[in-house]
């Protein structure tokens, strides 16, 4: 196998691929039927060429995949992989590092120790607080979730790490009631339930109510956590940290915050304000394949105390190094032991935007999300449902119709916009109604991509209205 050829023609190939986002339509062109099909063939007997292999896997997968790294893609929160992450991710995958523990990798380590003190600074969180490169906020929230319970639990003289939680005090979850699901399937997997959590009430924008809070956490005797959130999955909103916290912090809860994307206004001098107060919290959740722009998977939990982070994630075994003063093992953070070196991507990426291109590509997709908010709310007939605060925009088309033809207007503008493919839109329920929804999340999208994408979204409801008629 000729490695020189092979890795030449996957860079071209994606190099291609990036070039052609401009020409190409903002959804898949093949479905998933369609794609199990195509890909559905008999176990080869024979190994195949490598370059020929390559090449069949571009034909076959291409016209399956969404244009995620497109600038019009607002389908889910999801970042447009910036060419300096893929290329560290090239990198990182060419190296094969196993990135475990220091002494199998130390630059990988060492990535993770520099990135970490760097994401600290940009969000200006406690700089004695850990961090863990996971796979995204998911992970991320369990993790920071398993330090939480297990703090909250020794402080009333349970160890849930050797004993497990039979036995154990009940913990006290209390959360809102728009939070998003993966903290719940978080709060799943470590044992406290999905559904014994105490939920309490949310706003027109979906931010707790204090109010409401205040009297849910004077009810709690005995350990508790409370989840707030930065950035609501479909308003954008923020939950009120600095009333929030104190209420917590007087019960001795551990408070964590589910950021995936919201957090990062703290990095971003215009958006900051959303956030005052986050910096109050025990632990936080964020992903960098939104906002940061890195390539998937890249997420980071981050907890105030390092010995709770360390006693939740930490593998121990006879063949693995142990980390001496001033080293810092990996492995201690994550509830991974092999994974990949993730630290290399973000390291990449912050060294290359810098404090103020960070901060500039989270205004700018703001103010784009601004833009698409007032040019669509010209229109009669459709309703931004939310405070554009952020980046998250809800609509809703045929305002003046009954709930049940809105929500039959609403399917069909969604459906006409990803047939279009100039934009790729998806959909939700918001307070029980079908919503259009838009989440700006690329490092290419600014006001005139914004405006593009208006004009996109306006032919497709021109066009509903009229076959309605």
């Amino acid at each position: 196998m000729e490695v020189d050829s092979l890795f030449r023609l996957a860079a071209a190939e994606a190099a291609r691929f990036r070039n052609d986002v401009p020409e190409r339509p903002h959804r898949p062109l093949r479905g998933y039927a369609d794609s199990v099909s195509i890909f559905s063939e008999p176990l080869p007997d024979e190994g195949a060429d490598a370059e020929g292999v390559l090449m069949q896997l571009v034909a076959m997968a291409e016209p399956g995949l969404h244009l995620m790294a497109g600038p019009r893609f607002f389908g889910w929160v999801i970042g447009g992989s910036h060419p300096a992450g893929v290329a560290a991710d090239m990198l990182t995958s060419a190296w094969g590092q196993n990135a475990g523990n220091h002494v199998a990798a130390p630059a990988a380590a060492a990535a993770e120790v520099v990135a970490g003190r760097w994401l600290l600074d940009l969000l200006d969180l406690p700089r004695e607080s850990s961090i863990g490169f996971v796979t995204g906020a998911t992970v991320a929230n369990f993790t920071c979730l398993a330090a939480a319970r297990g703090a909250v639990l020794r402080a009333h003289g349970w160890d849930p790490d050797s004993k497990g939680l039979f036995g154990a005090p009940p913990i006290a979850v209390l959360i809102g009631d728009d939070a998003h699901t993966t903290v719940f399937s978080a709060l799943q997997f470590l044992g406290l339930g999905h559904d014994r959590v105490v939920r309490v009430e949310t706003d027109g924008e979906g931010r707790i109510r204090p109010e409401a809070f205040g009297q849910a956490i004077a009810a709690v005797d005995g350990p508790a956590i409370a989840i707030v959130q930065a950035g609501q999955i479909n308003t954008g909103a923020f939950d009120d940290f600095q009333r929030l916290v104190p209420l917590a912090k007087a019960k001795d809860a551990w408070v964590h915050v589910d950021g995936a994307f919201g957090l990062w206004a703290r990095a971003c001098p215009e958006r900051r304000p959303l956030a005052t107060g986050v910096e109050l919290a025990d632990s936080w959740a964020m992903d960098g394949h939104k906002w940061l722009q890195t390539p998937y998977d890249s997420g980071y939990a981050i907890v105030r105390e390092e010995l709770a982070h360390r006693r939740a994630m930490t593998i121990a075994a006879s063949y693995l190094p142990l980390a001496r003063e001033g080293e810092r093992d990996p492995s201690h953070y994550v509830p991974e032991l092999s994974r990949r070196a993730r630290g290399f991507a973000t390291w990449a990426m912050i060294r290359h935007l810098g404090r103020s291109g960070i901060a500039a590509m989270i205004e700018r997709n703001c103010r784009a999300a601004t833009t698409l908010a007032e040019r669509l709310a010209e229109r009669n007939g459709i309703a931004v449902l939310n405070t554009v605060e952020l980046n998250q925009v809800i609509l809703r088309f045929g305002a003046k119709l009954s709930p049940d033809a809105g929500d039959r207007l609403t399917q069909e503008v969604i459906a006409l916009v990803q047939k279009d493919g100039r934009i790729f839109a998806g959909g939700a329920v918001w307070r029980g109604r079908q919503v259009m929804r838009l989440s700006v999340c690329n490092w290419q999208t600014d006001e005139r991509e914004a405006q593009l994408a208006a004009d996109a979204i306006l032919s497709a409801y021109e066009r509903a209205v009229d076959g309605a008629d």
